[in-house]
């Protein structure tokens, strides 16, 4: 199949179809007004969006992602909460750089995620890394999901658009490690949180 075609026929279809997909999905909220740019699934309260579709969802079905609903999230309802900013030294040049974005835990609470410390919080990066912590480390570390870097969004293709990270020159048990071995719990193009109750 030619793949080009596949995706002009989708996007038409997608277009032509908007009225019954909608009419279909009886949710509490809209979906993002926007491109989406993060998907929450798991264990949160909040949904605004159905259950994945591997012919749409491509990169999520490709990690291995499986869900019945979620939350969309879109840029403009990230640059709406409150920012936060660091200076992390970071590990590609060896520089401080200025990262700002909400906090992860303001992300999880505007979508319903269990408060408790034990919860766990997968991170899926575009380019397939995943990995897993909890709520008390996104606390501990003050995670934050970062938009921009030194004034600028964050771009697809480089770090961005959202970064998951944390100032690990202020953190006691990571500034004391290598540069290269501090952000092994931050993947940059985040774009999917998994939440599970413990």
């Amino acid at each position: 199949m030619n793949k080009r075609n596949f995706l002009t026929s989708a996007a038409l279809l997608g277009v032509t179809a908007a009225p019954a997909f909608g009419s279909q999905r009886v949710r509490k909220e809209a979906c993002a007004a926007s491109p989406v740019v993060l998907t929450i699934t798991g264990a949160i309260k909040r949904h605004n969006r159905g259950a994945l579709d591997p012919a749409f969802d491509q990169l999520l079905a490709k990690h291995q992602v499986k869900f019945s609903e979620a939350y969309a999230v879109d840029f403009a309802s990230l640059a709406g909460m409150p920012a936060v900013t660091i200076r992390p030294t970071t590990e590609y040049d060896s520089r401080q750089h200025t990262l700002s974005g909400p906090l992860l835990t303001h992300v999880l609470e505007h979508v319903g995620a269990p408060s408790a410390g034990s919860t766990q919080i997968v991170m899926h990066a575009v380019d397939g890394y995943a990995v897993a912590t909890t709520l008390d480390k996104v606390r501990a570390y003050q995670f934050i999901v970062a938009t921009q870097m030194d004034g600028k969004p964050l771009p697809l293709g480089g770090v961005g658009p959202l970064w998951a990270t944390y100032d690990a020159d202020n953190i006691p048990e990571l500034s004391s490690k290598p540069l290269k071995d501090r952000f092994e719990l931050s993947p940059w193009g985040l774009y999917h949180l998994q939440v599970t109750e413990a």
